[in-house]
């Protein structure tokens, strides 16, 4: 499915020795678009675009990279039509803000022939972005799921709180689901927490005020995972249950490096795929190996033993 390798193998040639993979004598315009820092995924997406933009124009001085960020569709398909006109963009890395509305503005991005790289949220329809790099979304929920039925050993009672309902959602439920398929383990009850710490918090006071008996959580996302924490003090239940979130917040990340033994893991949905989203764009232009088609990131499951190597300090996620 890829057609990748010989990209990313002349990119850690170039990233190690501190040198362009290939030289180029002509200048390069590159344009992402992103959503704004409206919660903590969106924050470190900010961080990591920023971080790669400075890393990537040190290494190629002919490389431009323009970051503008949207609060809503809207204001993204503006932001679009700027990068183009006034920016005179050779290649776009966008994240949409939703699919739906952005599937046209990034289609008439792509025939002024610029370079399109969509990241995590795919659009609606097919064949106008030349590269996708995403998360796994239902390798994430199976991961998760996995460690669980392993944990209880096939058997208890757990609680899940989804996020938007989404088709993200959708894969991440299904793939968990399928993780726990002929395990005796109950799923006392579903209920979207959208991905937020707040609604994480009512969801899981709810179960816990209606379940005596919760032997793990699955929060799906580590913000709606800080909000089932908090409801789970609250209600001195800690050491009745696990729970597991993802994606890799610090906050998350730190707990699990220290042992604690409420969120002993996190599966990785790294909002940090937006950086590998503008190497392998930059790459298009630098290397002589082709960049087309699909980036699929790994869901790997971050436990005590290699949770350091995730863990990002000075990221605001």
């Amino acid at each position: 499915m890829l057609t990748l390798k010989t990209t990313l193998a002349a990119f850690a040639t170039a990233a190690v020795l501190g040198v362009p993979a290939t030289a180029s004598a002509e200048d390069y315009t590159i344009g992402v678009s992103i959503p704004s820092a409206t919660h903590g995924w969106a924050g470190g997406l900010n961080f990591h675009a920023e971080e790669a933009k400075k890393r990537l124009e040190k290494l190629y001085p002919n490389v431009s990279i323009t970051i503008a960020t949207a609060s809503n569709p809207g204001e993204q398909a503006n932001d679009l039509e700027d990068l183009v006109s006034l920016r005179h963009i050779d290649a776009l890395v966008v994240l949409p803000f939703e699919s739906g509305p952005l599937t046209d503005p990034v289609r008439r991005v792509k025939q002024e022939g610029v370079f399109v790289t969509v990241v995590d949220r795919g659009l609606t329809e097919d064949g106008i972005q030349d590269l996708y790099v995403a998360g796994n979304n239902q390798e994430m929920g199976r991961v998760s799921g996995k460690y669980i039925r392993e944990r209880l050993e096939d058997e208890g009672k757990i609680v899940v709180l989804r996020g938007l309902p989404t088709v993200v959602d959708d894969q991440r439920v299904e793939g968990f689901q399928s993780a726990l398929e002929g395990s005796n383990i109950e799923i006392l009850d579903m209920q979207h927490a959208n991905w937020n710490r707040d609604d994480g918090f009512e969801v899981m006071q709810d179960f816990l005020s209606r379940f005596d008996d919760i032997d793990a959580v699955w929060a799906q996302d580590d913000d709606t995972a800080l909000g089932v924490i908090e409801a789970v003090r609250q209600a001195e239940r800690e050491d009745e249950l696990f729970i597991v979130g993802g994606a890799g917040m610090k906050d998350i990340i730190k707990r699990v490096m220290e042992g604690d033994d409420l969120v002993p893991v996190d599966v990785l949905y790294p909002p940090a795929m937006i950086a590998t989203a503008m190497d392998l764009t930059v790459q298009h232009f630098m290397s002589n190996g082709p960049v087309l088609g699909e980036y699929i990131l790994a869901s790997p499951l971050i436990t005590q033993d290699n949770a350091e190597q995730y863990y990002h300090p000075d990221s605001p996620f």
